[in-house]
């Protein structure tokens, strides 16, 4: 396929598709590093490596006749564009265009260039609070609460994963989208004070205007800052806990429906039964996602055919992790209406086309966790975990997943490197030596072999079979840190609490970034944020 195949976009084309979304959709897709992608892009780019391009594609912009747009850091990065857009047409992709001069030219062109991952999940919490002037407590207010002993309950609306990481004293977890549906529970008294947190700012601000746009009678008040406004309080966190929400009662499903019904008339949520739904996903014309924004483990028990999983607290918080299509509907599913509800207002006020789908209107038949959709696997030449042990000293091992799994722990003696960087990246590794090649799982590693296969290389290339996952499973040592990293670690973007040095003043720059989102916006004029009174 030559360099002419795919049709070339300027910033001025760009824009245009974007502010016609909801007439027409499209796919904006900067296949830089994510942490590359995180210093500057577009607003309403979708960040799709050419790394893991083959992994992720398909759940992200599953039609395949979408416009699509790929883009990046400026003229020099074409190459890496047509390598991209090659890939999708060899996938299916019918429609791909390129907007080859990138965020330079973006910023050339006098629009708005934007830092960070999730910006328009962010931005639109900024907003919200701007907008509803959500109340919010400063830690030190809440420090001195809690010594006081005030009758108060500390929500921590993140996954269990972040809040089993580090939490704020007496918090208890409760994800976003579970708060409405818990709260009557865990705080049935309407003199109690509910606090509610997260790491930054945007789930606490969304998790208490969740809370008091549902109607709940206790005073709702968002810790600022969350987790990172209290430690640079010098306040201590906990660590390692498990505390969660309990068992849902009758009394506090019936509480929570009730309220997530007039949180349906506020915001003029509406609902879809089963042949509206198989219309939909028969339309060829328009994407829909169908999300079950329920807890992961539910999802696992006993899900809607043919659903992902997006626990609702994070799709809100990150809609662009999950979907891929600007213009695109979406789908909330749930079990009795009342996480599936307040997600699908939050996706209207931030300008999607959301409803959910009436409980029960379609058996929750499938079991098992969620298998993403991707290219099919390289046949290539595997080396299983033992072997490659017994031949360490006579092998190149490059780590082609991402740098935060690497710099936590990885096979002693391997070398971190971006997939999309070979085989230039290995010039310092003498052909003296097979390669093997790992990941987590070992699926991108295949991926990375056949690339370099393809290329010509001389070198013999395996494949670990179930990459880094099945050295550790053998009972094989493993090391932390980097050693001879063969690229810079600008794959994944560093939260604050990921840095190895200088977190406060990441913390600082990062909580001052989310605040200034609200003028940037502004300046930008492509959201559609929706308000109701």
């Amino acid at each position: 396929m030559t360099k002419t195949s795919f049709n070339v976009l300027s910033a001025e084309d760009v824009r245009a598709l974007i502010e016609k979304r909801d007439e027409t959709e499209v796919a904006v897709i900067d296949i830089r590093p994510t942490g590359t992608f995180g210093d500057a892009h577009l607003l309403w780019a979708n960040s799709v490596p050419l790394s893991t391009l083959e992994l992720e594609i398909l759940d992200r912009v599953p039609r395949l006749s979408v416009p699509m747009v790929l883009c990046a850091g400026d003229k020099s990065d074409e190459p890496k564009l047509q390598r991209a857009a090659k890939v999708l047409a060899a996938m299916g992709y019918q429609n791909v265009s390129l907007f080859i001069g990138g965020v330079a030219a973006w910023g050339d062109a006098g629009f708005e260039v934007f830092s960070g991952v999730n910006v328009p999940s962010k931005a639109f919490g900024e907003f919200v609070e701007h907008t509803y002037d959500t109340p919010r407590v400063p830690p030190e207010k809440l420090k001195e609460m809690i010594d006081a002993g005030e009758d108060l309950v500390v929500l921590d609306s993140r996954p269990m994963s972040e809040y089993h990481a580090m939490n704020i004293p007496l918090g208890v977890d409760v994800p976003g989208a579970e708060l409405v549906l818990r709260v009557h529970d865990l705080a049935p008294d309407p003199a109690t004070t509910v606090v509610v947190n997260c790491a930054g700012r945007t789930r606490s601000i969304i998790g208490c205007q969740s809370l008091r746009n549902a109607g709940i009678p206790n005073k709702v008040i968002a810790l600022e800052n969350g987790t990172m406004g209290w430690h640079l309080a010098g306040f201590d966190l906990e660590y390692g806990n498990n505390r969660r929400y309990g068992d849902l009662s009758i009394d506090g499903l019936s509480v929570a429906m009730k309220r997530a019904a007039d949180v349906r008339e506020r915001f003029g949520v509406k609902s879809i039964d089963a042949d509206m739904l198989a219309a939909w996903q028969a339309d060829t014309s328009r994407t829909t996602y169908v999300m079950d924004v329920r807890d992961p483990a539910e999802f696992a028990a006993a899900h809607v055919p043919g659903a992902r999983p997006a626990p609702g607290g994070q799709l809100v918080q990150a809609t662009d992790r999950y979907v891929g299509t600007l213009g695109a509907r979406i789908v909330c599913v749930d079990d009795n209406g009342v996480r599936a509800t307040m997600t699908a207002s939050w996706l209207v006020q931030i300008g999607w086309d959301a409803v959910i789908l009436e409980p029960g209107a379609i058996p929750m038949t499938e079991t098992g966790g969620y298998a993403s959709k991707t290219a099919p696997v390289p046949d290539v030449s595997r080396i299983n975990a033992t072997q490659l042990a017994a031949r360490m000293i006579q092998t190149h091992v490059v780590d082609v997943g991402d740098s935060l799994s690497h710099r936590k722990a990885h096979i002693p003696g391997s070398r971190f490197a971006i997939r999309a960087n070979m085989p230039d990246n290995l010039s310092d590794l003498p052909n003296d030596r097979p390669l093997a090649l790992t990941s987590s799982d070992g699926t991108l590693a295949a991926f990375a072999a056949a690339d370099l296969i393809a290329a010509g290389t001389e070198r013999e290339v395996l494949a670990l079979e179930g990459g880094t996952e099945a050295w550790k499973a053998a009972g094989l040592p493993l090391k932390d840190g980097f050693e001879g990293n063969l690229d810079p670690s600008v794959d994944v973007w560093y939260r604050p609490y990921d840095m190895d040095d200088a977190q406060e003043g990441a913390m600082k720059q990062y909580l001052s970034w989310e605040v200034n989102l609200v003028a940037q916006i502004e300046r930008d004029g492509t959201t559609n944020f929706r308000t109701f009174n």
